[in-house]
């Protein structure tokens, strides 16, 4: 029993293989898949909706991913309201701030968060956080932080830290405000003691796990593509570090996963 509550599924790197890649998911023992919707920007808000339309355990985020922040046009965000209440989009996002990478101006990331955020809260659809800061410098958290305390704190739908790399001081406000913590991939390498240290500080109810496909491959998979499947060899680190094994941490995680999204809980459960 596991959720893999952030995957990109829709992308080129699944084009050969992305019916076996599902089966080797349920093989594993997945009961859902939160697909990522924010594409590779404009014209592909849809592109989780489609894959979600196709199985019933599987289920769609919308949003403009920081990166795209810049690209983003009035028109988009009216194609966004439009696409939000399919009943397969359960969150927005992922969305936040890049400061590591700054493909687009931080004041644009900011006004582009906050104007999601305003979506988000009128959908009534807990949000997906994307925060990186720049090398040493705590700044990104700072300004996302503030600005969930300013835009998001009062609507009470919480939402999802997603590939959290910070420590428990970063982490704890948004905890305060309804968030879940999700770890991905990259607690399993070996220089991600900051990661596992956090992990351990983690509310255990707050917890939740991804892959982040095809992003960050865990060990023993490392520099291969990632995929849903993999999402248990995150609940074995996780769960080693609460004292609890693989299966008992895919079990809380589920569980968690379906307090934050009840809508999911019954639809083609096992």
């Amino acid at each position: 029993m596991y959720i893999d509550s952030h995957a990109h599924l829709e992308g080129p790197k699944f084009d050969a293989d992305r019916a076996q890649m599902l089966e080797r998911a349920r093989a594993a023992g997945l009961e859902r898949i939160l697909a990522i919707g924010s594409g590779t920007g404009p014209g592909t808000f849809d592109c989780a909706i489609n894959i979600a339309a196709q199985h019933d355990w599987i289920f769609a985020t919308l949003g403009v991913h920081p990166h795209e922040a810049r690209l983003a046009t009035d028109a988009d965000y009216s194609e966004m309201e439009q696409l939000a209440p399919n009943p397969k989009v359960i969150a927005w996002g992922e969305i936040g701030l890049d400061y590591f990478y700054d493909h687009s101006p931080r004041e644009v990331q900011k006004d582009v968060f906050r104007r999601q955020m305003e979506l988000a809260k009128a959908a009534k659809l807990p949000i997906v956080i994307h925060c990186r800061p720049s090398n040493n410098s705590e700044n990104a958290w700072d300004d996302t932080i503030q600005m969930l305390r300013d835009h998001w704190s009062t609507s009470g739908l919480g939402g999802i830290l997603h590939c959290f790399t910070g420590d428990w001081k970063h982490a704890k406000p948004a905890v305060d405000m309804g968030f879940y913590v999700s770890f991905a991939g990259n607690i399993s390498f070996p220089k991600a003691e900051n990661i596992r240290e956090s992990a351990k500080q983690m509310p255990l109810e707050r917890i939740l796990i991804e892959t982040d496909s095809p992003f960050l491959a865990p060990i023993p998979h490392r520099g291969k593509r990632n995929e849903p499947a993999f999402v248990v060899n995150t609940a074995e680190v996780v769960g080693q570090l609460h004292g609890m094994s693989q299966e008992e941490m895919g079990r809380k995680t589920a569980e968690n996963f379906y307090t934050l999204f009840p809508q999911t809980r019954n639809r083609n459960g096992r």
